[in-house]
């Protein structure tokens, strides 16, 4: 798993600047196939990502890891904070080289991994790193914020195409649950389409739409979740 992040955020570096300009990574998303047959996507945004591996049609989901890099040159330094597999991983850095063709990211660690693009994300409004800092409470509705303190996060990035989200706690080293899939977003209305969930696999295949509005880095959501309850929540780019 761990070189399959390596080549995908090198592969997407040297797509958008060349190999001579790798100082930063653009946002995207990108794929890759497991020897295992099940699929692993990457998504990219501003300077963190997050990488799952799953299989569809099983509706099986295996595992996810993410965190912030920086890039310098060729060579990426990423650090986990979390990591749902191996948490002796979570912060603790990994530098990565990275080459890159075409749409075609190849990154050389112990082995060799292949990513392909899916999208690219430049100047895709909802395209970023998203953390939710306000939700509705109580039978009146009204927005209370959340995650003010302390170390626990729900953080959702978006492709131009793809999303994920997660709830994590980095200093305790704790991951609680993941979704994702792929979204659209037009006219007001957010809709994700589930293909992994790993409290779940039942809600794999399934559709939810949202009212949506973004307003200066604020995302106002609102609709009904998963299991049908209505939901408002504000989510603020992370900067």
């Amino acid at each position: 798993m761990r070189h399959i992040l390596t080549t995908t955020l090198a592969l997407i570096s040297m797509i958008a600047f060349g190999q001579d300009s790798l100082s930063q990574v653009p946002k995207g998303a990108w794929k890759s196939q497991e020897p295992t047959g099940s699929a692993s996507t990457l998504i990219v945004a501003d300077n963190y990502m997050v990488i799952a591996s799953y299989s569809v049609g099983n509706k099986y989901f295996e595992r996810t890891e993410g965190g912030p890099f920086t890039m310098s040159g060729d060579q990426m330094t990423y650090t986990p904070e979390f990591n749902s597999a191996d948490t002796a991983k979570i912060g603790i850095p990994i530098v990565f080289t990275v080459t890159v063709k075409d749409d075609i990211l190849t990154l050389k660690y112990e082995e060799a991994m292949v990513w392909m693009r899916v999208d690219d994300a430049t100047n895709v409004p909802m395209a970023g790193a998203w953390h939710i800092t306000e939700r509705a409470n109580g039978a009146q509705g009204e927005l209370v914020k959340i995650h003010q303190e302390g170390t626990r996060k729900t953080l959702k990035l978006l492709s131009a195409t793809r999303f994920q989200w997660f709830a994590i706690d980095p200093a305790v080293k704790g991951f609680y649950a993941t979704g994702g899939g792929t979204y659209t977003a037009k006219n007001g209305k957010y809709t994700e389409k589930i293909q992994f969930f790993s409290k779940d696999n039942n809600r794999v295949g399934s559709s939810l739409s949202f009212d949506f509005k973004l307003d200066n880095g604020r995302w106002d959501h609102s609709g009904k979740s998963s299991e049908g309850k209505p939901i408002h929540e504000i989510w603020e780019k992370i900067k």
